[in-house]
């Protein structure tokens, strides 16, 4: 008996290009702070780039819908889908802090990955970027989607996954596939303007 192979559909999940927090080291979490005239740069390298997609969706952060706007005048895939929750953790007391300000206030918390009070908790990322990312591939069932989003919640989704967590630069990401049955994996993380190998795909 002859058995079908399942249905994959691909997201390829991307943190948006520079912000003016991030070229401050500051935290930004759910904060809304606009691109950088190098972050629009970054975009339209990007949108160079990058292969054809079936649709594009952004969070509604204007740093990430903004980059995901340069990439879809590009790509002439049509409106990018704006969806809250493909936002940023929102990071509670830490919001527009550096990192030597955290440390200092909660000492030991970044490098134990300890959350403070306020911060959202990880099944919240969890629950809202799944359930997101399933109905996306009701629009493409068996295509490509690419999205933009936000550093941490990708993070927060690879190590639920129980695959490798790294820093990801601006325009950086990963591959998430989810079969026909709803099964979501991770798979291999790019950089679309950085260091990766040049032979790596997109």
């Amino acid at each position: 008996m002859d058995v079908k192979p399942r249905s994959i559909t691909r997201l390829l999940v991307l943190r948006h290009g520079q912000s003016e927090w991030n070229a401050q080291g500051r935290w930004q979490g759910q904060a809304d702070i606009e691109l950088t005239l190098e972050g629009v740069r970054q975009a339209h390298q990007a949108a160079e780039k990058l292969g054809t997609f079936d649709l594009i969706a952004s969070s509604s952060l204007q740093r990430a819908r903004r980059t995901a706007e340069i990439i879809a005048k590009n790509h002439g895939v049509g409106d990018v889908i704006i969806d809250d929750r493909l936002r940023e953790s929102d990071i509670g007391p830490w919001e527009g802090l550096t990192y030597d300000q955290i440390e200092a206030s909660w000492p030991g918390y970044l490098a134990s990955r300890q959350q403070p009070e306020g911060f959202e908790p990880n099944r919240n990322v969890v629950s809202r970027m799944t359930e997101v990312f399933n109905e996306i591939v009701t629009k493409c069932r068996g295509g490509q989607a690419l999205v933009i989003s936000h550093s941490g919640v990708i993070r927060t989704m690879r190590r639920e996954l129980k695959v490798s967590d790294t820093r990801l630069e601006n325009l950086g990401g990963c591959w998430f596939d989810i079969d026909s049955n709803g099964r979501l994996s991770a798979g291999r993380i790019v950089a679309v303007i950085g260091e990766l190998n040049s032979s790596e795909s997109l």
